[in-house]
């Protein structure tokens, strides 16, 4: 894919959906912060996967996405659950035509997928951000990366996109870098998405910021939305914090032992 940016300008957005939008809501090659939870040799070559301990049926899968998913000590400090905290892991998020995440049932090739929402909460001068982490279990690796090619798709398909009611996302950044460009060393392939992000409830446009990972069949993804009073920096800080621990948890679920 070598470096690959898009710019996509929409209408002023107000957004965080469900689903991939959890990918998207759960929140940069669009920020030099983004490059941040890259290090040390690229996954290829730093861990050899054992064939044992990759999951083949769905118990086997979600039993790998408890091990593997953020918790609220995975953002750093201050960081709470919100609720409700996990998705229900018979849905699976959707971009329609309208450009509207909605909630649907998984796509065969996914063998199980969680979503947790989180949130920093409000404190003087700062409103509270809220924050979400996904793991994807897919059937085989290409499954995994059609559905990195379907993310930047959407992108481009829906440069401003409806999360839920009352909360839109929209002029975005988008990048993507495969293992071992520009030192983007930590999965297989690697997005980034910044953007603006509206609320109803918390007003804006606030910055917003969404990864997502690729590493054999799995992705992972973080989302932060922003809010009063906190800085791009901030909200960068959480979501390259959380996808550091768990691509670093799920290299240690998957490697080979010696």
């Amino acid at each position: 894919m070598a470096l690959t940016t898009v710019l996509l300008v929409g209408c002023s957005g107000t957004a965080d959906g469900p689903g991939k939008a959890g990918e998207r809501d759960a929140s940069a090659g669009a920020s030099a912060d983004a490059g941040d939870t890259a290090a040390g040799p690229s996954p290829e070559e730093s861990f050899v996967p054992d064939p044992a301990r990759l999951p083949r049926t769905g118990a086997e899968a979600r039993d790998l996405i408890d091990r593997v998913i953020a918790g609220p000590d995975s953002f750093g400090a201050k960081v709470v659950k919100r609720s409700p905290y996990e998705s229900d892991p018979d849905t699976w998020p959707v971009l329609g035509e309208d450009c509207v995440w909605q909630q649907r049932k998984p796509a065969r090739n996914v063998l199980a997928t969680l979503t947790r929402s989180f949130e920093a909460p409000a404190e003087a001068g700062k409103g509270p951000v809220r924050l979400a982490a996904v793991v994807t279990v897919h059937r085989t690796r290409e499954d995994a990366t059609w559905e990195m090619a379907e993310s930047i798709e959407e992108t481009m398909r829906c440069p401003t996109q409806q999360l839920r009611k009352g909360e839109t996302i929209g002029s975005m950044v988008a990048a993507a870098l495969l293992g071992g460009e520009s030192a983007q060393n930590s999965s297989e392939d690697f997005l980034s998405e910044v953007g603006k992000y509206q609320s109803s409830e918390l007003g804006g446009p606030h910055h917003y910021s969404w990864q997502q990972a690729q590493t054999l069949q799995f992705t992972v993804a973080v989302t932060g939305k922003g809010a009063e009073g906190r800085t791009t920096k901030e909200i960068d800080r959480f979501v390259n914090e959380a996808q550091g621990v768990m691509l670093s948890r799920l290299e240690n679920a998957v490697e080979k032992q010696s």
